[in-house]
């Protein structure tokens, strides 16, 4: 078997839904008392389109609980309404995705926690996925990348759903890359101090990234050695001619990856193909 998905999840990462289930659940069970510990199977439904995501998330929850998931879906699999099961009215998705086994009571403790998880993991993975192909079918061969704006505590399942939507996931975390943003210049005075002084503790194996404003300031900061340079919030034609200026320019002399971030919506990225060609 090859790899998976859940192979890049750290040694610690089950403690995460430890702390779920223990924020769900602080005190009495209240409602397990009444339902008590008769083994039954739960149906996992999807009920809309989109990328299943969040598997191993959903598998710890209840291995923590002494119940078994079958699951009858990859994960990565896009869900169609053509799967679903027969009478449910045209336009609607009604999927069983997956089988629940366990006492009553357990399952019950696993559902809002299981399902809240499945759910935003697969809506982050759908929308990666949705801006991914609408950036190809607009010809951008380019690196499509999420960002490290995530919901503090959830951060491990939003940046798997990236990746299982099929996105580049850029920085995990402030010590996965250097990015040096206009607060930083403005604190060093300069473009190529920043840069200066985040190469001289970083060394030569983590990458400096700069978000810039202008094509000037983007000069700045290639010629003062950064490996990356964002183009915040150009966008049409001025980031294309900024990108192309820049290449030609500087790309002979200067090794750098320019990055476009800020106003790239699904609506957007397809609406000229010069524009995200040229980008």
């Amino acid at each position: 078997m090859g790899p998976t998905y859940a192979h890049l999840l750290p040694p610690s990462w089950k403690a995460i839904v430890t702390a779920w289930l223990d924020e769900d659940c602080p005190s009495f069970d209240w409602g397990g008392f009444v339902v008590g510990d008769a083994p039954r199977t739960a149906t996992l439904w999807c009920k809309a389109e989109g990328v299943l995501a969040g598997v191993p998330f959903v598998d710890a929850v209840f291995e923590q609980l002494q119940c078994s998931v079958q699951w009858h879906y990859a994960e990565g699999t896009y869900l169609r309404a053509g799967d679903s099961v027969p009478g449910t009215p045209a336009g609607r998705v009604k999927i069983a995705v997956a089988r629940v086994s366990g006492p009553t009571r357990h399952l019950l403790l696993g559902e809002r926690v299981s399902l809240n998880t499945l759910a935003r993991c697969s809506g982050i993975a759908t929308a990666s996925r949705e801006l991914l192909e609408a950036a190809r079918s607009a010809g951008f061969q380019g690196i499509v990348a999420g960002t490290r704006k995530t919901t503090p505590g959830f951060r491990l399942v939003e940046k798997y759903g990236m990746i299982v939507g099929g996105v580049d996931a850029h920085r995990y975390d402030l010590s996965s890359m250097v990015m040096l943003k206009d607060n930083h210049v403005w604190s060093t005075g300069s473009i190529r101090e920043a840069v200066t002084q985040a190469r001289r503790v970083a060394g030569f194996s983590v990458r400096i990234d700069v978000e810039v404003q202008s094509e000037a300031e983007a000069e700045e900061a290639i010629r003062a050695g950064a490996d990356v340079v964002m183009l915040d919030n150009l966008v049409g034609d001025e980031l294309v001619a900024c990108a192309q200026s820049l290449k030609a320019r500087l790309g002979g002399t200067h090794r750098f990856l320019l990055e476009s971030s800020g106003g790239i919506t699904l609506g957007n990225v397809q609406a000229d193909q010069h524009v995200n060609n040229g980008a």
